[in-house]
């Protein structure tokens, strides 16, 4: 018998299974705990990675005469045609426990006896953590091209928005004016953080836990280093109570994802009210936009107020993750079973939600007149400050002069520029005729060409910057 056998092993007429667990229990367990303790339908997606670490384990074992080369040969075929068939749509049975149990019995069926010594000196602590680690890494460079691909679309958008000036916001009041491209590119530089969490998340999943056994190390002189290589990790755990239990890096794969949901709610928030009547800048493409079933005249920007939406799904995904762990004594305890359902939840999610916002937003047309009348004099009120000082008054003398002149606008019901030329000498007597200037928004726009402003020289360094980040590799 091998450690594989049931829990009842030994009992007359009991039916083989492949369990890895069992042989110190007397009797089988409860139906109930077997179906609250079987989590396949959650980690069958694990299986090309938990092949990939069972072959690398299978070498390894080979190669340190734990188990005869020829046995190792025949392991490795094995998982080989094992995959095969969970490629090929393999159901799994109500026996199989988790997919590390699936592809123990769908081995012996292929091989036979070799395969109870697969397991030779490895635990389903390490093989898990393994085999969760990969696909983390995976999952972090999929989620890098879905990522790009949405910044690639925000470079095109922002090019195509040429010299369009829109009002920008604070406190969601109209603040100054800056050009459109400027306004799209605010949304392209968080993308290029998240990016760089992922890759930060990626890397820090690239250790390898295999070879530290349930808790204590492997017995067996099996080299680390030749799985660390063998399966593309960066480095190997130093300490086996660690990197069973460690699950830092699905923490961290999911505040990279809370933080992208986050960037594409407050651009998806911008888009919803850039759509909406009362603004008019932008227009949903019929694609990625849905009608009423009451209203007929309704085109709503579905996409986008799910992405809004997701947001709050990946924080529940986060709080999951850290409340779990934040209770946990050391080495591996069964609560980690529940680590892989939120993250699998969170990256299938922004694998979705990422390439339909790219998708919505690319078929978006802007109203560069609506956006271009939406921006006041009023707005260019820091620039007639500005001009005051340009000719030595102090800011807070200017800061204040120009109050008055928008305390006056407003009661006049009137844009500063409306205003007479007595009413700014009024103010202060430094205003000249030329001050109706400052009050252009070109000319607002053309002042502020420091690096990172919304000169015309900024946004075409910006956008420079922008496509050689696309062309940057985070990983």
């Amino acid at each position: 018998m091998t450690r594989g056998d049931t829990a009842g092993e030994g009992q007359a007429g009991a039916a083989p299974s492949h369990k890895l667990w069992g042989g110190r229990f007397a009797g089988g367990p409860s139906p109930l705990l077997e179906q609250v303790n079987r989590s396949i339908g959650v980690d069958f997606r694990l299986w090309p990675f938990d092949i990939r670490l069972s072959q690398a384990w299978a070498e390894a074992l080979g190669a340190a005469g734990v188990i005869p080369a020829a046995e190792s040969t025949v392991l490795v075929a094995g998982l080989d045609a094992v995959g095969r068939r969970l490629a090929a749509g393999v159901t799994p049975a109500p026996s199989d426990e988790d997919i590390h149990t699936l592809i123990d019995r769908l081995l012996h069926e292929e091989v036979g006896a070799p395969a109870s010594r697969l397991h030779t000196g490895r635990s389903r602590n390490d093989q898990v953590a393994t085999a969760t680690r990969l696909w983390t890494i995976d999952a972090c460079q999929r989620l890098d091209a879905v990522v790009r691909e949405l910044q690639q679309v925000m470079v095109s958008q922002a090019g195509r928005l040429g010299d369009s000036i829109v009002p920008a916001y604070t406190h969601l009041q109209r603040a100054q004016p800056v050009r459109a491209a400027h306004w799209m590119l605010s949304h392209f530089w968080p993308l290029v953080r998240d990016r760089e969490r992922l890759a930060v998340a990626a890397h820090h999943a690239a250790t390898l836990p295999l070879g530290s056994g349930a808790v204590a190390g492997s017995a067996f002189p099996v080299s680390r280093e030749l799985l660390r290589d063998r399966l593309g990790f960066a480095a190997v755990s130093s300490n086996s109570i660690d990197a069973v239990a460690d699950r830092d890096f699905v923490a961290e794969t999911l505040f990279a994802l809370t933080l992208l949901g986050t960037h594409l709610s407050r651009l998806a928030e911008d888009m919803i009210l850039f759509g909406s009547g009362e603004f008019g800048f932008a227009r949903f493409g019929d694609a990625f936009s849905t009608g009423s079933s009451m209203m007929p005249q309704k085109r709503n920007p579905d996409v986008f107020e799910i992405a809004r939406g997701s947001a709050a799904r990946m924080l529940g995904d986060l709080t999951t993750v850290l409340a779990t762990l934040k209770g946990l004594p050391s080495g591996y305890n069964k609560d980690l079973q529940d680590d892989k359902r939120p993250l699998f939840d969170a990256v299938d999610t922004m694998m979705l939600v990422v390439p339909a916002v790219a998708g919505a937003l690319d078929e978006v047309t802007f109203d560069s007149k609506r956006m271009r009348a939406a921006v006041s004099a009023g707005l260019m009120a820091t620039d007639l400050a500005d001009y005051l000082v340009d000719r030595g008054v102090s800011f807070r003398d200017a800061h204040g002069a120009v109050g008055k002149l928008v305390r006056e606008a407003e009661t006049a019901g009137v844009e500063l520029d409306a205003l007479p030329l007595s009413s700014f000498a009024a103010a202060h007597p430094t205003f000249g005729a030329d001050a109706l200037d400052a009050l252009k928004p070109e000319r607002s726009i053309a002042r502020r060409n420091l690096p990172g402003g919304t000169g015309p020289d900024a946004v075409r360094d910006q956008l420079s910057a922008a496509a050689a980040a696309l062309r940057t590799t985070t990983r």
